[in-house]
């Protein structure tokens, strides 16, 4: 008889920023397939998602990958459902409207490693300040370069778990780091950025590091952590037309504020109209701009709008499930007007 561990991930009941929590289950025998992952509770009364009373929650598996850093092990991403089986109120997953996955996601999540002697981002000294940012972004050699080994292993990690993981670099202050996925199907896009963060989190766990996800947890004159947002349906991909990516854009506008509401607690501290980012007031867009709201990349419009679009709006800490749901909400409300291109 063989024996698995399958770690069970879920998504906890804080608002406005949910945090991960995970438990180990062992199973006899296990196939390794997501659809032989049974049901499993918890006490919701532990995670703001139940009351002492009727604490019990259950958690439905929805994708599985291998757990590279144990054998015979698997990482369990699980929705959160009520114990009659409908979806919890904190459940974001299962508010995504995107059946048959026409919706493609590349996000890119930033984040700060942080020391846990010290409190301060690597590379920053104590009682202050490193030098200014300019030399730290996709930076080469030991005076610019924290936590290189770290990102290192998060990306084998990343990659060994069967993530669609495409890429890693430095960012633009010291300590600050980036990586990118991408997938098809708005759901398994947020399950893979999930994952990813589970497996950068515990890896802090071996390091004597944290990760700090708050948008701003530098303040002066240093970027901000975001999680730009690059997605893409069956229309931005193929339409070939201006008109209609104008189209699509305009349809974010009117809901500015609701798209702000999901997109990340504290946003307001990095949306400022600098380091590259528009106001959080505000709403525009514009071919290559990195001072815009939504950014219609060069590729796209070289390619004959053909392409998709970036909402660089969402903050690091933001909710890819929530995100992506308001998205492919305000993309499928567009009225579109079939013109030439």
């Amino acid at each position: 008889m063989s024996k698995s561990k399958l770690e069970y991930i879920w998504l906890d009941g804080y608002e406005p920023t949910a945090n991960l929590r995970s438990k180990t289950k062992v199973e006899n025998d296990f196939s390794g397939k997501l659809e032989d992952c049974p049901l499993w509770a918890f006490d919701g009364s532990s995670t703001k998602q139940a009351l002492g009373g009727s604490s019990d929650c259950l958690l439905k598996p929805v994708a599985i990958y291998p757990d590279p850093a144990r054998t015979d092990g698997f990482l369990v991403m699980n929705e959160v459902m009520n114990a009659d089986g409908t979806p919890h109120e904190s459940n974001s997953r299962a508010k995504i409207n995107d059946p048959d996955d026409d919706f493609w996601f590349g996000f890119e999540q930033e984040y700060f490693i942080m020391s846990k002697e010290t409190q301060l981002p690597l590379g920053f000294p104590v009682g202050g300040y490193p030098g200014p940012q300019g030399m730290y972004y996709c930076s080469v050699g030991g005076r610019n370069t924290h936590g290189r080994a770290f990102v290192e292993e998060h990306a084998d990690l990343c990659i060994a778990a069967g993530l669609n993981f495409e890429g890693i670099n430095q960012e633009v202050a010291s300590g600050q780091w980036e990586f990118q996925l991408f997938a098809k199907g708005a759901k398994r896009a947020g399950d893979e950025i999930w994952v990813a963060r589970y497996l950068l989190d515990r890896l802090t766990e071996s390091y004597g590091y944290y990760i700090e996800y708050h948008p701003k947890p530098v303040k002066g004159d240093w970027n901000g952590s975001g999680m730009h947002a690059n997605f893409s349906n069956t229309t931005l991909r193929t339409c070939g037309s201006k008109e209609i990516y104008e189209q699509i854009c305009e349809a974010f506008r009117p809901v500015t504020e609701e798209h702000i509401e999901v997109y990340g607690e504290f946003n307001d501290e990095r949306l400022t109209g600098k380091h590259e980012t528009a106001s959080i007031h505000d709403f525009s867009y514009g071919v290559s701009d990195r001072g815009a709201s939504i950014r219609i990349p060069i590729i796209t419009v070289q390619n004959g709008w053909k392409g998709w679009l970036e909402d660089r709006r969402p903050a690091s800490n933001g909710d890819p499930y929530k995100i992506a749901r308001r998205i492919v909400e305000t993309v499928k409300s567009a009225k579109i007007k079939e013109t030439a291109s």
